[in-house]
């Protein structure tokens, strides 16, 4: 059973709480658990984090190279910002879904431009919750 390693970035922990209007009400607990559930059925094991401190981030996805089968990131404020994430996720060897609750092309222009974006084997933005488990199908068909 191949792991997939989910992480999640700064004020994700504030889900259901923070700009319910855009992010909906679902907390990050739920999105954990339907991810979970997703991934059972999908024969995946899943490693479900969250991190407010970028270097955590980082580490984290340099210890997931040669041990994790694929990896979601939802890096929030830092896809837009953090080129140290996107070097530590060019030395991945399995693909990477970016995944956002929102839309961010849709909303200020500051959120427009990911560094995750080009080094993603796919974007999955505007589907709120919804978008992680789409993540892990898209997953499951780029592993086979």
């Amino acid at each position: 059973m191949k792991k997939i390693l989910i992480l999640n970035g700064p004020n994700l922990n504030m889900l259901g709480t923070r700009e319910p209007e855009i992010y909906g009400h679902q907390t990050l607990d739920d999105i954990e658990v339907l991810c979970a559930e997703k991934a059972k059925s999908l024969e995946f094991g899943i490693d479900f984090r969250q991190s407010n401190h970028e270097g955590e981030l980082v580490t984290w996805i340099q210890e997931a190279r040669g041990t994790a089968g694929g990896v979601i990131i939802n890096a929030a404020a830092y896809t837009h910002t953090s080129v140290a994430i996107h070097d530590a996720l060019k030395l991945l060897d399995c693909p990477i879904i970016e995944v956002h609750l929102s839309n961010p092309k849709e909303r200020e222009e500051f959120r427009h431009f990911s560094y995750i974006e080009s080094v993603a084997s796919a974007v999955i933005a505007g589907h709120g919750a919804a978008g992680y488990e789409m993540a892990l199908e898209e997953l499951k068909k780029v592993l086979r």
